[in-house]
């Protein structure tokens, strides 16, 4: 979330996006901010994962919480401190994978806690197992990881021409290459920024669920059922926010104006197009048609798994924790990881070959 945060204000602040701009020094810079601010976050989130485990047995105490601030027991700044010090260590761990392995190591932890999940749900599954529920569920696990691959795979590939250019006595020839857009360039970030706004409001209103007053009593209530992760109004939401976060994202990563920009200085412009305004134009028109497949793909991954898990066919395998590592977020974290492993796998094999070859 911290590292997310730094890229969104890297477009709103000029003087991250001119820190952004140089080079090793600056990626540094901005990673140790990002670092400094994965602590207030990992302290507040340590609160509210407190006051939710609070909230669900309040009548025998799952934990012995209180309030953060109270001196009189020391129970529960001892236990923000011990969560808030297990993520600093999370991100220690991952920043050492990707120093010393292959890369993504925050991925990597992400990745490892979800699947250490399927276990426990499959042998909850054998104590009463209906095959003909898993054998659907497995075909509908491999479709949509299928779906996944294929359009988070996919490109809208620009054609871009170079043309000649005269350096004092010598003459560099122009070439031609291409512009890759990904369908999808936002990622899980969509889905993120989704669950954060629809959890935040029904977060408050937990706390309010056993107040005396009876109209505030009435309303928390009301807001805890309206946006249960079950019901129409949170699904629809949920699809209606990743589909606006997709564009939202996109177009902060994506900056039609300075790739046009670093186009024209390097000589290289698109066939039929002329390079400036008109390039800019062009490539916002493109990044617009194929974000909305990638919206619309992204908050269907989302929602699917939960409307899947409602029907009846799927009851039976949802109460037995089955699906617990088939929700959206998850599929795409897990695809995604392996993905992109497998390619980084492939590029570390191919270079240790290129250098055998030289030697």
């Amino acid at each position: 979330n911290a590292t997310i945060i730094m890229q969104i204000l890297q477009s709103t602040i000029p003087s991250l996006q001119a820190l952004s701009r140089e080079g090793e020094y600056g990626r540094n810079k901005i990673t140790s901010y990002s670092r400094m601010l994965s602590v207030p976050l990992a302290a507040l989130q340590a609160y509210g994962i407190l006051s939710f485990l609070q909230a669900q047995d309040a009548a025998n105490g799952i934990v012995a919480y209180t309030t953060p601030f109270s001196f009189e027991k020391y129970e529960s700044l001892t236990m923000i401190l011990a969560l808030t010090t297990g993520s600093v260590v999370l991100m220690w761990l991952g920043e050492l994978i990707t120093e010393k392995g292959i890369g993504n190591g925050i991925s990597f932890i992400i990745f490892a806690g979800i699947v250490s999940r399927i276990p426990e749900a499959i042998t909850s599954f054998f104590t009463s197992p209906d095959w003909l529920e898993l054998f659907a569920l497995g075909m509908v696990g491999l479709l949509i990881i299928f779906v996944i691959i294929f359009v988070q795979e996919g490109q809208r590939r620009i054609p871009i021409q170079y043309a000649n250019r005269v350096r004092g006595h010598r003459i560099y020839q122009g070439g031609s290459t291409f512009l890759p857009l990904r369908v999808n360039m936002a990622g899980v970030i969509p889905i993120i920024f989704a669950i954060s706004i629809l959890m935040f409001p029904a977060q408050i209103a937990q706390y309010f669920t056993q107040s005396n007053v009876g109209w505030v009593k009435d309303v928390s209530h009301g807001v805890v059922n309206w946006l249960s992760t079950t019901g129409p109004l949170y699904l629809s939401l949920y699809f209606l926010l990743t589909f606006a976060f997709a564009f939202f994202y996109t177009f902060i990563v994506f900056k039609p104006d300075e790739t046009a920009n670093n186009l024209r200085k390097a000589g290289g412009f698109i066939p039929g197009i002329r390079p400036g305004a008109p390039t800019e134009e062009y490539l916002r028109r493109v990044a617009l048609r194929i974000t909305v497949a990638g919206a619309f793909f992204v908050a269907s991954v989302a929602v699917l798994p939960m409307v899947i898990a409602a029907l009846p066919l799927f009851k039976n395998l949802s109460n037995a924790g089955v699906g617990v590592g088939l929700g959206g977020t998850s599929i795409l974290i897990v695809v995604s990881v392996v993905v992109e492993t497998m390619k980084q796998l492939e590029a570390q094999l191919m270079m240790r070959s290129y250098e055998g070859f030289i030697r």
